[in-house]
């Protein structure tokens, strides 16, 4: 019998990207880029373990905006003429470096790999990821829960309680909507908690979510057991705490694992390196320099000095650190046990996109670890977070301090001299929704297409990533001309609506453009009664 648990949180998320408007679109890459390196390398990799009846248990969380693009049919046929450049560019390079044994078999290894990412979308999961993951839970490994409509920052949009609860209330729409049946679990955006959100996560059905560490050790009353044990909020839902010492190891790029000398390095490509006249045809139709994917230097060190990536050194490494986390996992789950009256469970959430994309041996650190854990002790053994609600039902009531796993712990990265100009335009557009759907109680026909793409514009414009881009300084000029747009129009059709003077060719096409959430629930922004008993703990 193991002494306790870990529960390993993959939380995978992109902002939706869609821009049928243009032949070519920069920013959609981030998708492409991400099913290639990562979310398909990731289901091989539960598959392959699956095949092996290898017992593991991990909890993924899918945000709703992901979804979207998964079972996007514009977006599959985008990407696979994505793959086929990647094809090319890679068979090139093939016949290109034959004479350069360190990087001709790498050069094999991308073709390869390109390969197989097109046989498993096409092939294997019919151009919609979404089936993949949704086998794999009714195989029992993995536990999939939601999160935030489109990934708003939920204590930023609390002025106005109807736009979180609208948040919260999509976001489980449509993972029933995709999965056919409601989510257990609930992924905080950025792990951003405010004391009162958990009615609504109640109202909704949500049986838990995850926190910060801090979130759990300033909650009131303190935890008995810090956050190696989940605890009941008022409204009955239970909230888990992230683990630091584990994330430490794997998020860290100067003192985790990803920043090994050995690992393949991320900003070191061929669209960087080679003539551009060779490259024209893989970059932007303006010819802008862009990562391809095809990188064939390891980090090497903290120069600009990077020798040749050598992907079985790189294996060794990735097992290594496999068992090297495993090790701290058993001494934590050994100590911890011995001053517990429970199993301890140690709650390791990360963004999933770490695994394959940032840290292209992710994947396969990940099924090392969970082989090692399977097989070599029998100290720690993985579960999903309803696992542990399962054995442990009961369990002490305390409310969360509001806490994000963001830099220094609160709201700083998405409320800063960057970014909060955009507040004053939320809470507004978010008042006028709300002000919409009271006013057009039972709208039909064109009204009510206008209320839900007013709706979709405004979920879109709360997104969380426009503030965070904003201030890391990554592609700001796409953020903020998003951000713009997706207020932009709202308000006219908010105007043309009370107008009375809607243009039905111009709605087709915002609703053509974004395509997302087709059975939008109206009511979810509604003035909502849990916003005034939120702070109240239930009765009975």
């Amino acid at each position: 019998m193991a002494k306790g648990y870990l529960a390993i949180v993959l939380h995978a998320h992109l902002p939706y990207v869609r821009h049928p408007e243009h032949e070519y679109f920069l920013e959609e890459n981030w998708y492409f880029e991400a099913l290639t390196e990562t979310y398909l390398p990731l289901l091989d990799t539960f598959e392959r373990l699956m095949a092996d009846d290898v017992p593991f248990r991990l909890t993924v969380g899918l945000t709703p905006s992901l979804l979207a693009m998964f079972s996007d049919a514009f977006l599959s046929e985008r990407y696979l003429r994505h793959l086929d450049s990647l094809l090319e560019l890679a068979g090139k390079e093939v016949e290109r470096t034959r004479w350069q044994p360190e990087f001709a078999r790498l050069a094999v290894m991308y073709r390869n790999w390109f390969e197989r990412a097109r046989h498993l979308f096409t092939e294997v999961y019919r151009c919609n990821l979404v089936e993949g993951f949704a086998r794999l839970e009714r195989a029992g490994r993995l536990e999939i829960i939601t999160s935030a409509a489109t990934h708003g920052y939920l204590p930023l949009l609390d002025y106005n309680p109807p736009a979180v609860r609208a948040q919260v209330k999509l976001g489980v729409d449509e993972h029933r909507r995709h999965f056919g049946r409601p989510p257990a679990g609930f992924w905080l955006p950025e792990c951003a908690f405010m004391p009162g959100h958990d009615a609504f996560l109640a109202e909704c059905g949500i049986r838990y979510f995850i926190t910060d560490a801090h979130g759990l050790y300033f909650a009131t009353p303190r935890p008995r057991y810090a956050n190696f044990a989940p605890v009941f909020t008022p409204h009955g839902v239970a909230a888990f705490g992230r683990d630091l010492e584990s994330s430490k190891q794997v998020w860290s790029a100067t003192e985790g694992y990803p920043g090994d000398y050995e690992y393949r390095d991320f900003y070191r490509d061929i669209g960087f390196d080679l003539e551009l006249d060779y490259l024209r045809p893989y970059l932007t139709p303006e010819g802008q320099r862009i990562p391809t994917g095809l990188k064939y230097y390891r980090i090497t060190g903290r120069t600009d000095h990077k020798e040749p990536y050598d992907p079985d050194r790189a294996r060794e490494k990735a097992a290594l650190h496999a068992g090297n986390f495993m090790f701290y996992r058993e001494k934590q789950v050994e100590y911890l046990a011995g001053v517990m009256d429970r199993k301890p469970l140690i709650v390791a959430p990360y963004d999933a996109e770490l695994f394959g994309h940032w840290w292209f041996e992710g994947p396969q650190w990940l099924e090392f670890l969970l082989r090692k854990i399977a097989y070599d002790q029998d100290t720690v053994k993985t579960v999903t977070l309803s696992d542990y609600l399962a054995e442990y039902p009961r369990n002490q009531v305390a409310m969360p301090a509001q806490s994000s796993w963001g830099w220094k712990g609160y709201h700083e990265v998405w409320l800063n001299g960057a970014n909060d100009w955009l507040y004053r335009h939320l809470h507004k557009a978010a008042e006028r929704m709300t002000e919409l759907v009271e006013r057009f109680p039972n709208p039909d026909g064109l009204k009510r297409r206008a209320l839900r793409q007013a709706a979709r514009e405004l979920l879109l414009a709360q997104a969380s990533d426009w503030a965070f881009i904003m201030k890391t300084g990554t592609t700001v000029p796409y953020a903020v001309r998003r951000f713009k747009d997706h207020v932009g129009r709202f308000t006219r059709l908010y105007e043309d609506l009370l107008g009375n003077r809607l243009d039905e060719g111009w709605l087709a096409e915002l609703e053509g453009r974004d395509s997302l959430f087709p059975d939008l629930d109206l009511d979810a922004f509604r003035s909502c009664p849990a916003a005034a008993r939120r702070t109240a703990a239930p009765t009975g």
